[in-house]
């Protein structure tokens, strides 16, 4: 199954850059990965800016994809029921799984009901950009944990 990560922005943190390809390259040796990032939009009010942003992160979602939405208003989940959620949809035949985050206000309603799924990665509030690591970190872990390795314990 092959997995897509979309955000919106750019990435301007070099430590957040090299975390995103750090695990990056450990995700690619399980499934293959795209990342692909939304161009941000700026200066309006921001229902405006949250439907322009997921006009853009929805050009990017195949029609066949899985869609899993990370938000703040989702549901929780450990990393062993991400890792049983991603396996899944692996055996279900689902040829490809996209994960997005959005911009700083979120998902448009109509974009947020394409989703099949929508995840809280923490009560916690982080940085759009810190999201990136974490989320990557947590499918790396997914796929250790399918694969029955050592890495999460």
């Amino acid at each position: 199954m092959k997995l897509k990560v979309l955000w919106v922005g750019r990435t301007q943190e070099e430590w957040v850059r090299r975390g995103i390809d750090e695990y990056a390259g450990r995700i690619r040796r399980y499934a293959p990965l795209e990342i692909a990032e939304a161009r941000e939009e700026k200066g309006a009010a921001a229902e405006a800016m949250r439907a322009r942003e997921c006009e853009r992160l929805e050009k990017l979602v195949p029609k066949n994809a899985r869609l899993v939405l990370l938000d703040e208003r989702g549901d929780g989940m450990t990393s062993p029921q991400l890792a049983a959620f991603i396996a899944k949809c692996r055996d279900s035949a689902v040829p490809e799984m996209v994960f997005a985050i959005g911009g700083a206000y979120g998902f448009a309603d109509s974009f947020r009901s394409r989703a099949d799924r929508v995840l809280a990665l923490s009560q916690l509030t982080f940085t759009h950009q810190m999201v990136r690591v974490i989320l990557l970190e947590q499918i790396y872990r997914a796929h250790t944990i399918i694969n029955g390795e050592p890495y999460h314990h």
